[in-house]
C-alpha cells in the first residue's frame, strides 16, 4: 500500500512563519464566524509544545479558521471523550486526535467522524472511521529502536521497557517493532512497565527496576517523557554509562542526557508536521478536496535518529523552533 511522507526539513523551512501566528482564541465572536479545527492530544509534554508550532504555522495560513490546541491534563479516555463532547457542542469542523484508548473510544470517535473531519495523529485508531492517519510509522518505529538497542548491547542481556499505557496504538506498535527486531538476538525483555503518564510514578518504575535487576543492561523509553525519567533515575543511582538507554522523541533532557554520554540514542518524530499538516489537511478536506488521501488513509511522516554524531546540530534546530526563528 502507498504511504505518503512528510521530509523533516519541511518543519525547518516552515518555522519560518511562526513567529506571524495568530494567538489561538483570540475572541468568542471570532471563533463563531469561522469554522473550528482542533488538535486534541494524548498527555501534557514537551513533544506537543513542538506540535503547537506547527498549528501556529497553520493558523497563520488559514486566515478562515480558529485553530485551538486541547492539551489533556489527565491521560485518560475519559478526558478525552469530554473534551470531544464539548466540540462537538460548539459545532467544530475538524479534529486531529492522538488516541489515548481507541478500543474504548471508537463510539465518540465515530460521533466525531459524523459531524466533522476526524483525523488521528501520534496514535492511531484505525478501526473507527477517522479519514486519514498522520504520524509515525510505529512499528518501523521500534525496529529502528530495536535496531539501536542491538548496537548498545552488542553481546545482548536484560533489558526493561518504559511506557505511558500499552492501550495506545502507538505504545503496542513500538513495542510489537522491538521484539521484531530482537529476534534471535541475545537481547531479552524483562517486562514492559506502565505509568499511565504520571511522571512521578514513570520515575518510580525505573528506580525500582534499577533495585530489582541489578543485571539490568538497558532501559528503553517509549514516550517522550519516559526517557529523561530514565535519566534522572540513572543519574541519581550513579550508572551512567554502565546501564545503557534508548530513548523515543526530542526532550530537551534526552538530547542533554545524549550529549552528556547518558543516553546511547533516540528516535525522533516530527511533532511540528503532526501539528502543521494535520490542520492544513483538515482544511482541505472540509473545503471538498480530499484528493491528498491515500488508498490507505496513511500519511507517513519519517524519523530520525539523534545519537552524539549529530545531537548538537540537532539542538540547535529545535531551539530555533521553539523561538520561532
Amino acid at each position: 500500500m502507498k504511504r505518503r511522507q512528510v521530509n523533516w526539513l519541511l518543519a525547518a523551512a516552515a518555522c519560518a512563519g511562526i513567529a506571524g501566528a495568530p494567538m489561538f482564541g483570540a475572541g468568542h465572536a471570532v471563533a463563531q464566524e469561522k469554522k473550528t479545527l482542533a488538535l486534541v492530544t494524548n498527555a501534557s509534554a514537551d513533544f506537543w509544545t513542538i506540535a503547537r508550532r506547527g498549528t501556529e504555522k497553520a493558523a497563520a495560513e488559514l486566515p478562515n479558521y480558529n485553530i485551538e490546541m486541547y492539551v489533556i491534563s489527565e491521560a485518560t479516555a475519559a478526558e478525552q471523550r469530554r473534551v470531544l463532547d464539548d466540540l462537538l457542542t460548539r459545532g467544530v469542523a475538524g479534529v486531529s486526535i492522538s488516541a489515548i484508548d481507541p478500543a474504548n473510544s471508537n463510539d465518540i470517535l465515530n460521533r466525531v467522524a459524523e459531524q466533522a473531519v476526524l483525523f488521528t495523529t501520534d496514535s492511531d485508531a484505525p478501526d473507527t472511521n477517522r479519514a486519514l492517519y498522520i504520524g509515525t510509522d510505529n512499528v518501523a518505529a521500534g525496529v529502528e529502536a530495536g535496531e539501536l538497542i542491538k548496537k548498545s548491547l552488542p553481546d545482548g542481556g536484560r533489558i526493561m521497557l518504559f511506557v505511558g499505557t500499552t492501550g495506545a496504538a502507538n505504545a503496542r506498535e513500538r513495542i510489537e517493532g522491538i521484539r521484531t527486531s530482537l529476534e534471535g538476538s541475545n537481547v531479552e525483555i524483562i517486562d514492559v512497565r506502565t505509568d499511565e503518564v504520571d511522571f512521578a510514578r514513570a520515575k518510580r518504575n525505573v528506580e525500582d527496576t534499577l533495585t530489582t535487576y541489578p543485571d539490568i543492561a538497558a532501559l528503553v523509553g517509549l514516550y517522550s517523557y519516559n526517557t529523561p525519567q530514565i535519566v534522572e533515575a540513572v543519574r541519581a543511582a550513579g550508572v551512567q554509562g554502565e546501564v545503557k538507554v534508548i530513548g523515543f522523541d526530542e526532550d530537551p533532557v534526552t538530547l542533554r542526557g545524549i550529549a552528556d554520554g547518558i543516553v546511547d540514542a533516540t528516535v525522533v518524530q516530527q511533532p511540528f508536521e503532526f501539528g502543521y499538516q494535520s490542520m492544513k489537511l483538515l482544511a482541505q478536506a472540509i473545503e471538498g478536496d480530499t484528493s491528498f488521501i491515500p488508498d490507505d488513509k496513511l500519511m507517513i511522516i519519517p524519523t530520525r535518529v539523534i545519537d552524539p554524531s549529530n545531537v548538537e546540530e540537532f539542538r540547535a534546530e529545535m531551539s530555533a523552533m521553539l523561538s520561532g526563528q
